[in-house]
């Protein structure tokens, strides 16, 4: 039988999609556990209807994002890692985020190492260095490259998110596994992943991709003209609003 989870990450502050995934996980009992490997807000701006959805959930468990970090730190009155037109944005967030989840988001760490069906997995949003910050994209990893960052260890599955594409590498010791953005795309799909590691130690990785409707979504994105709504609209949804908006 062996254990399977599921993986969402990137939600970047889009209900709908999310919903549509978690619908599409609760169809699988067999699946025991979500792990939400950050980015929940900034981006989007539904702020407040995704952290609902999430921690009304019993069985996920979260890493941090880089964004959520970001925004966290503007509500503290830390420098945020963000600047320009992506700082307006992500004071926005901040601003219009309710305080009822703070506590909630406060806890959560950057990084989650366990066993699962005798595998080390580690859960993480982002490279980290040995400070605890998260690396410098890499626009274009290779097996060969994560290996220079977790070649010492002896982690068995590692899986994260911000670079919002799919990514699937194994090597002879471990599989690194990114199922890519849910909540920000240029089609009507949000993708997760899920993950299945076998009694004799296989580990098996499946890619989902869940259609929804997102006409609601990107028409409120331009309705509302939050900091920045210009380039999410165009670089993060490829201006699929232009076919929705008079």
């Amino acid at each position: 039988m062996g254990e399977k989870f599921a993986i969402i990450t990137d939600i970047h502050g889009n209900s709908d999609a999310l919903k549509a995934v978690l619908q599409d996980i609760k169809k699988d009992s067999s699946i025991e556990q979500i792990y939400c490997l950050g980015d929940m807000v900034g981006i989007g701006h539904e702020t407040n209807e995704v952290l609902e959805l999430l921690f009304s959930e019993e069985n996920i468990s979260f890493v941090m994002g880089n964004h959520d970090q970001s925004i966290l730190n503007i509500i503290d009155g830390k420098k945020p890692h963000s600047k320009g037109i992506e700082l307006e944005h992500h004071e926005w967030i901040a601003k219009h985020l309710d305080e009822k989840y703070l506590d909630r988001l406060t806890t959560i760490p950057k990084k989650i190492n366990t066993v699962i069906a005798n595998k080390k997995v580690l859960f993480v949003h982002y490279h980290l260095d040995q400070d605890g910050r998260f690396l410098p994209l890499n626009t274009d990893p290779t097996g060969t490259s994560l290996e220079e960052i977790y070649g010492r260890t002896d982690i068995d599955l590692v899986c994260f998110g911000h670079h919002h594409t799919i990514h699937h590498f194994k090597s002879n010791k471990r599989v690194y596994f990114n199922p890519g953005s849910l909540g920000c795309g240029h089609k009507s799909f949000a993708p997760y992943g899920i993950v299945h590691i076998g009694d004799e130690g296989q580990i098996d990785i499946y890619f989902k991709e869940v259609l929804y409707d997102n006409t609601k979504f990107l028409k409120s994105i331009y309705d509302t003209k939050f900091p920045a709504y210009e380039i999410v609209l165009k670089n993060f949804h490829g201006n699929q609003h232009l076919y929705i908006v008079d």
